[in-house]
């Protein structure tokens, strides 16, 4: 650029070529920060630092037991990875499905049984039970001891086989009792785990119920128990596993969706 001399009125010259060059070469402004993503090498956008990377997997979260709600499945004890679920037709219905269910650390809940079709109390579910109510409690208990007239079919369970298991007489619709309780596994209502499922000491009291089991079906409805097809309840007692700290978690299936 040349470099013109021009005089003022004080008689003074300035270099107005060289300043304005110097201008332009050190910038007017302040320097603008930049804006938009940053672009790779080839004119591609570079990812940013706190997004994925393209095609990673999302990891999935562990499967929970279908039809339990949130307040259901915070009573199921962390330490139990099998659990035994009896959904009932209705609140006021003795009919029931129950399904066994086992739990990975991984991989969550999943069935290991299939659909198996049982009875509840004649007069269906209560969150409040009562000796001679008629309905069967609400809610989960821990299933921990075995026994029947018949001898262990191979249970991992503690097994007490006693005569005093054996039953007659007739039920609700007039359909006999014998052989329903050939096998029982004792659901912890009421009762002193630990102990053989004949054992009577009931440490809420006697008004609260107890002998509340998990018996062979003898076509009809219960007094307050759940009752298993024969071979249903063999299968039951073949895979219950102590080790994985079982529980059965029944009620109707409205109430077991909260």
């Amino acid at each position: 650029m040349p470099v013109v001399n021009v005089v003022t009125s004080a008689g003074r010259r300035v270099l107005t070529g060289a300043v304005c060059a110097g201008l332009l070469l050190a910038g007017c402004a302040a320097p603008r920060a930049a804006h938009g993503p940053a672009v790779a090498e080839g004119g591609r956008t570079a990812p940013s630092a706190a997004s994925p990377a393209p095609g990673a997997p999302v990891p999935a979260r562990p499967a929970e037991i279908p039809g339990l709600g949130p307040a259901t499945r915070s009573h199921i004890p962390a330490t139990s990875s099998q659990a035994l679920v009896v959904k009932g037709d209705g609140p006021h219905s003795d009919q029931s499905t129950a399904v066994l269910y086992e739990r990975d650390a991984a991989t969550g809940w999943k069935a290991v049984s299939q659909p198996w079709p049982a009875h509840n109390a004649l007069r269906g579910w209560t969150a409040h039970h009562r000796a001679g109510d008629l309905r069967t409690p609400i809610g989960v208990f821990a299933l921990g001891d075995a026994g029947g007239a018949l001898p262990d079919p191979g249970t991992r369970l503690p097994y007490d086989q006693s005569e005093e298991f054996n039953l007659s007489g007739t039920g609700f619709l007039g359909e006999p009792l014998e052989g329903s309780f050939d096998h029982v596994v004792a659901i912890d209502y009421n009762r002193v785990p630990g102990t053989s499922p004949l054992n009577k000491v009931r440490p809420l009291g006697l008004g609260k119920g107890g002998g509340v089991w998990i018996h062979v079906d003898h076509g009809g409805p219960t007094r307050a128990c759940i009752s298993l097809q024969r071979d249903d309840m063999r299968q039951l007692l073949l895979a219950l596993d102590p080790a994985k700290n079982p529980v059965i978690v029944m009620g109707d299936a409205g109430t077991l969706g909260r």
